[in-house]
């Protein structure tokens, strides 16, 4: 049985920056830390790699996402531009308290709205946003 979730992992190619980013979304920096060696590998299947994570926490405590930046062996791909129909990764879904607040505090972070922000019956104002290196987010304020 599943007990939760534990993280959602993100590859980046600036972690300086991306840690920077998710702060002023409002995440706290948990810990920053170097991942290398057999061991990391065997999990991973990528042999000796060497990899700096940043873990970051939603001010709840929880949910997190783990910043990534590899530094061996070399990225092999980049998926980061993929349109939200793309298969794998699709985005991370934030909830927000002021979707216009945070879109005014991301937008000077170096964020873009992918469409429009948009009312789901009642309930929710959704949006895209794609952050720092182009990493896709969603936004959603509850109306009730």
């Amino acid at each position: 049985m599943t007990l939760r979730m534990d993280n959602v992992g993100i590859a980046v190619e600036d972690l300086d920056a991306a840690i920077a980013f998710f702060e002023v979304l409002g995440l706290e920096l948990e810990a920053r830390m170097p991942v290398e060696g057999e061991w990391a590998g065997r999990v991973t299947g990528l042999g000796n790699q060497r990899v700096e994570i940043a873990m970051m926490r939603t001010p709840d405590g929880h949910s997190r996402l783990e910043l990534s930046r590899f530094l061996a062996p070399d990225v092999i791909s980049d998926h980061r531009r993929a349109p939200v129909n793309s298969l794998g990764y699709l985005r991370v879904m934030f909830a927000v308290d002021d979707l216009e607040e945070t879109l005014t505090r991301v937008g000077a972070a170096g964020a873009t709205l992918v469409g429009d922000v948009v009312r789901f019956e009642d309930a929710y104002l959704l949006c895209y946003i794609r952050g720092p290196e182009g990493i896709l987010m969603g936004l959603a304020e509850a109306l009730s």
